[in-house]
């Protein structure tokens, strides 16, 4: 049976022309020269509230508009997570997303929350990648990579992800045409490795 990917293009303008998107579109053109079924989720291009309260999250059923995402996440055996670095850490639509989607009523069986739900994700891999404007080595050696090491050991983690990989692409207002080639083409390996 083939692996299945799930790509969450996490930039909050739909249908951009930014470079996640090229980076997004590189890696899910891998996968599938590599005969992997791959979905991508937009999601800029999703409508739904931002989460306001504990009892919410605990209690009630995600928005409507995400169940087929919930759907997806359960399905995949590898998530990639695409988005830019805004203010040190994920765009807020990405953030809400997740904290919408990743709940302990998105199991829909008898045995419902959290650790259910861990059970059924625990095993998926994930490869998240990050664009910023300062350069890469900055944000992992000063910075220390808090964004994602946040996504890696408090969500994904949290829930039985593993392993994690990480991408970071710095430096990105001077993008040559070489490199920008050059990472497209390291976007399109990793997807043929469904790494």
């Amino acid at each position: 049976m083939s692996k299945r990917i799930l790509i969450l293009q996490g930039h909050p303008h739909s249908g951009g022309n930014h470079l996640c998107h090229a980076l997004a579109e590189a890696y899910g053109r891998g996968a599938q020269e590599a005969g992997f079924k791959v979905e991508t989720l937009d999601v800029g291009a999703l409508d739904f509230p931002i989460l306001r309260d504990a009892e919410n999250w605990k209690q009630e059923q995600a928005p409507s508009a995400l169940k087929d995402a919930q759907t997806e996440i359960l399905r995949a055996d590898h998530i990639v997570i695409v988005y830019p670095l805004w203010l040190g850490t994920m765009p807020a639509l990405l953030k809400a997303f997740l904290e919408q989607t990743v709940r302990p009523s998105m199991v829909q069986s008898s045995h419902t929350g959290m650790a259910h739900l861990t059970s059924l994700l625990k095993g998926k891999s994930a490869r998240i990648i990050v664009t910023m404007g300062m350069p890469a080595v900055a944000y992992r050696l000063f910075y220390r990579m808090h964004s994602v090491k946040s996504l890696q050991r408090n969500i994904l983690g949290f829930v039985g992800v593993g392993p994690i990989f990480t991408t970071l692409v710095g430096s990105v207002d001077s993008i040559s045409p070489a490199r920008f080639q050059k990472l497209k083409d390291e976007m399109t390996h990793l997807g043929r490795s469904a790494r």
